[in-house]
């Protein structure tokens, strides 16, 4: 039978981090660990999420390394805390360890390490929007790593300049670049934890700029990725919050849900970043279900953490009813970016509010602005939200002719990329548009097949920017439709959100046996057989919500 440091030293180089972190661990206490060990050692802890311990491990390494006088291999460990430390949340500490990286390399002549150090500076100057920079320092890195023979570093560097110049947008020439970039990562050439980054930054990228079929396939590779590997806590927990936000887009709301909640939980002591994404996607379902409590919760936990709360936030604000408060959010968010793709959200958003609001004007420019960085970047996310923007911006100025073959596109866009909500919202425009031209009938089936999915999401919180065409014939000013008495309305709000009958009770200080009248006397009335019949014809008529985004 092997040692337990051979046993250690085989499972590490299997990418079985268990297994290796439970053998070395053993060797460590029988006194047998030497400093490469030591460091394979503080490596899978990392990967099995024992974050401070490897920390702690990987500043033993580097104590060792200057003993041995190897400053190159120190300085190299040293960035590699650093941006631990960074992601983690701690930047002091971070800038410390990436200081004393700079500082041991003066007098080291050339090598890897010094590309490692130039990766995080370009990292930081494609954070900042600073792509000429990037670009730079993506060349400079790619020699040096051709100069070394180092795979790993120059995928890093060509990674960054595909990202550079997608983002500059020249996203065809981008995006080869990244192919490439990516062969031998698919080829396992890449060292596995800078394997694991290279794939999260596509991610992100094409989360970012809405190019949801390349996100959806790379998702699906960097999933495939952690299960080749052994509890990769922080790459699985990075692809949870990707998966949630593509989940969240497909309507199914309770995995985004659940995927989310435990990215959050997994990663809360090792990436603040992705931590914070996770609270923002969790503000974003909340409101969409009409948990407007929850969702404020949420975003300033997501905001807390340091992620912009915008524009979720803004359109909680449309969603409680404060439509003038939403438009002053997102203005200032929009005042402190001038980055197309950190522009594009935000534009949408404030077509949402500008109709909310009756402001052609203010929707026109946002429509306008958000259709040049869709022309730019050519994403099909992107396209489909510009025309469902422009469209938008026809309806506020009462052109609804003009309106009609925006929102048929938009509408078909979105299903084509089964973003299931956006659809539906698309067609409950179209809805309104119809109606406003006077096709009764298509309007209230358009209406109909939207509300139909609003309830089977349970998004009582799926507010348009338009209300619902009138039911016609419907009773004169302040009448409720379907000849509902205002607590009869109130109960069937509560359905079209998806509460039981418990919660309506307790929400509007009633006994369930009351609920229960109010609901034989709503199925009555409206003729409708089941909740979810009742739920669309709430939604049909305005009384879920129909206002906002």
């Amino acid at each position: 039978m092997e040692a337990p440091l051979e046993q250690a030293r085989d499972a590490y180089a299997d990418l079985r981090w268990h297994d290796a972190y439970v053998q070395f661990r053993a060797a460590r206490e029988a006194g047998e660990l030497g400093v490469d060990d030591l460091a394979a050692l503080a490596d899978a802890a990392w990967w099995l999420g024992r974050n401070d311990e490897s920390l702690t491990l990987s500043e033993r390494v580097y104590r060792c390394r200057l003993q041995h006088d190897d400053a190159a291999r120190a300085a190299q460990l040293a960035v590699e805390v650093g941006f631990l430390w960074l992601i983690r949340g701690e930047p002091t500490i971070g800038s410390g360890w990436i200081s004393r990286a700079a500082r041991l390399l003066q007098d080291v002549p050339e090598c890897g390490a010094h590309g490692y150090l130039r990766y995080l500076e370009a990292a930081q100057a494609l954070d900042q929007g600073r792509f000429a920079d990037a670009l730079d320092a993506a060349r400079h890195i790619r020699q040096l790593a051709d100069r070394c023979d180092d795979r790993t570093l120059y995928a890093g560097g060509l990674v960054t300049e595909g990202i550079a110049v997608v983002k500059e947008g020249r996203v065809g020439e981008g995006l080869a670049v990244l192919d490439e970039a990516m062969l031998p990562v698919r080829a396992g050439e890449v060292a596995p934890k800078w394997a694991g980054n290279l794939y999260c930054q596509l991610m992100s990228l094409f989360i970012e700029t809405a190019d949801l079929r390349r996100a959806r396939d790379w998702t699906a590779a960097t999933e495939r990725w952690c299960d080749w590997h052994s509890s990769p806590a922080m790459f699985a927990g990075v692809c949870r919050v990707h998966r949630a936000q593509l989940l969240r887009l497909a309507g199914a709301w309770g995995d985004a849900e659940q995927h989310a909640t435990q990215a959050c939980r997994d990663l809360a002591d090792m990436n603040v970043g992705v931590v914070a994404e996770g609270h923002y996607v969790l503000g974003d379902l909340c409101r969409l279900r009409g948990d407007l409590a929850g969702a404020r919760a949420a975003y300033d936990r997501a905001d807390e953490l340091g992620r912009d709360p915008q524009p979720g936030r803004a359109l909680l604000r449309l969603a409680e009813g404060c439509c003038a408060p939403a438009g002053r959010e997102l203005r200032t968010a929009l005042a402190g970016t001038d980055q197309p793709l950190g522009r594009a959200p935000l534009l949408s958003a404030q077509v949402d509010v500008a109709a909310a609001a009756g402001d052609a004007d203010l929707a026109r420019r946002a429509a306008g602005e958000l259709g040049d960085v869709a022309s730019t970047y050519g994403t099909a996310g992107l396209v489909a939200a510009a025309r469902q923007a422009a469209g938008t911006a026809r309806l506020v100025a009462g052109e609804a002719e003009r309106a009609l073959p925006l929102l048929r596109d938009a509408m078909r866009r979105w299903r084509a990329l089964d973003a299931r909500f956006d659809a539906a919202r698309a067609r409950f425009l179209l809805a309104r548009a119809l109606h406003a031209l006077g096709d009764v009938d298509a309007a209230a089936r358009a209406s109909a097949a939207a509300a139909a999915v609003f309830a089977e999401l349970g998004a009582a919180g799926a507010r348009c920017a338009f209300a619902a065409p009138p039911e016609a014939g419907a009773a004169g000013e302040g009448a409720l439709p379907g000849g509902l008495s205002p607590r009869e309305a109130e109960v069937l709000t509560c359905v079209a959100a998806g509460h039981a009958n418990r919660r309506i009770a307790h929400a509007l200080a009633i006994s369930e046996r009351t609920v229960e009248r109010h609901l034989a006397n709503i199925f009555r009335k409206l003729d409708v057989a089941s909740r979810t019949e009742a739920a669309c014809y709430a939604f049909e008529h305005g009384l879920a919500h129909p206002r906002g985004s």
